[in-house]
C-alpha cells in the first residue's frame, strides 16, 4: 500500500511538467479568487485568460519547442558525443515500405526509431516484430493519428496514447519510452498524459517533408545541411510521397542519407539504446566518484 502510494504521488509530482501549464493553472485559481472578491473586474480577468490562452495555442504550432513540455529534438551532448543521430520514421508500419527501409538500415548497419500507429501496427503485426528482431525500437506515435490529435481533451489523449501503447507492448514485448504527435502537433493537453505513463516527448532536428517533396534531392538537402552528431532526423516509411518516377521518397533519398551518415563519420541509433548508454555512463560516473571520496 505504501508503495502505491508513493508511485501515486511520484505522478502527481510529474504531472505538470511544463512551467506555460502550471502558470495557467496559477493564473486560473488566482482568477476565480479575483471575482469572488471582485466580481467587477472580471473584464481585466476575461483578458488575461484570453491572452494566456492565445500563448499556449501558439505552443501547438512551435513543433520543437518547449512551452508544452519537455521536447526532445536533439540528443544530449553526452550521448551525441560519439558521433551519435537518431534516424526516425513516421506514420508506418507499411507492408510495402518498411521492410525495404529495414534492408537498406541493414546494409549500412544503422539502427532506428520507428514512430508507428497504432492501427497500422495492430494491422501489420510481423513488421512490428521485424523492425523489433532487426534491432530497431518501435514508439508510440498515437493510435489513429487523428488530424484532430491536437484538439482532443485529456481523456480522449489518455485513451488514444495507452491503446498505441498496448498494441505495440502486445507484440513486441516492451511498451513504448518515447511519444510523437501526429504532424507534431500537441495539445497544451499532453505533457500531463505522457509524464504521468512516462513517455518522453521526441520532436526532430531536421526534417525532409518527404511526405508532400518530390524531388529527392531536395528532401535529402534538408536533412544534410549542417548535420552534426546529436542530429534527430525525421523521414516516414508510411504515407510517403512518391518521386515522379513513382519510387517511394523515403526509399530514394535513405541511400544516399546512409552513405552521408558513413562519411561523416557518423552512426545512427535506436533512442532507448542512446538513453541506455546515457544512463549506463551516469552510473559509471557516480561509481568512480564514490570511490575517489
Amino acid at each position: 500500500m505504501t508503495g502505491d502510494r508513493t508511485r501515486g504521488s511520484a505522478h502527481l509530482r510529474g504531472r505538470y511538467r511544463s512551467p506555460a501549464i502550471r502558470l495557467t493553472l496559477a493564473a486560473h485559481a488566482m482568477s476565480l479568487l479575483a471575482l469572488a472578491v471582485q466580481p467587477g473586474l472580471w473584464p481585466w480577468v476575461a483578458t488575461a485568460l484570453a491572452a494566456n490562452h492565445l500563448v499556449l495555442i501558439g505552443g501547438v504550432f512551435c513543433l520543437r519547442g518547449r512551452l508544452l513540455g519537455p521536447n526532445l529534438s536533439r540528443l544530449p551532448a553526452a550521448v551525441a558525443g560519439g558521433g551519435a543521430v537518431v534516424l526516425t520514421f513516421d506514420d508506418g508500419p507499411d507492408p510495402e515500405i518498411t521492410p525495404q527501409v529495414l534492408d537498406l538500415l541493414d546494409r549500412y548497419r544503422m539502427k532506428a526509431s520507428f514512430f508507428c500507429i497504432g492501427e497500422k501496427a495492430a494491422a501489420f503485426p510481423g513488421i512490428v516484430q521485424e523492425i523489433v528482431r532487426r534491432g530497431h525500437s518501435v514508439e508510440n506515435h498515437s493510435h489513429r493519428h487523428s488530424p484532430a490529435f491536437a484538439f482532443y481533451g485529456s481523456a480522449r489523449l489518455a485513451r488514444d496514447v495507452d491503446a498505441a501503447q498496448a498494441i505495440i507492448a502486445a507484440h513486441t514485448g516492451r511498451a513504448p519510452a518515447f511519444f510523437r504527435a501526429p504532424a507534431g502537433f500537441r495539445s497544451p493537453l499532453l505533457d500531463p498524459v505522457l509524464a504521468t505513463r512516462g513517455l518522453r516527448y521526441v520532436s526532430w532536428t531536421r526534417r525532409c517533408y518527404d511526405t508532400v517533396c518530390r524531388d529527392p534531392r531536395v528532401a535529402l538537402g534538408r536533412l544534410t545541411r549542417g548535420l552534426a552528431a546529436g542530429d534527430i532526423l525525421l523521414l516516414h516509411d508510411g504515407g510517403s510521397a512518391r518521386t515522379p518516377e513513382g519510387e517511394a521518397m523515403v526509399l530514394a533519398v535513405l541511400p544516399a542519407l546512409l552513405e552521408k551518415l558513413v562519411n561523416e563519420r557518423l552512426r545512427s541509433v535506436a533512442l532507448p539504446d542512446c538513453f541506455l548508454r546515457q544512463d549506463s555512463s551516469l552510473r559509471e560516473s557516480a561509481l568512480d566518484g564514490s570511490a575517489l571520496s
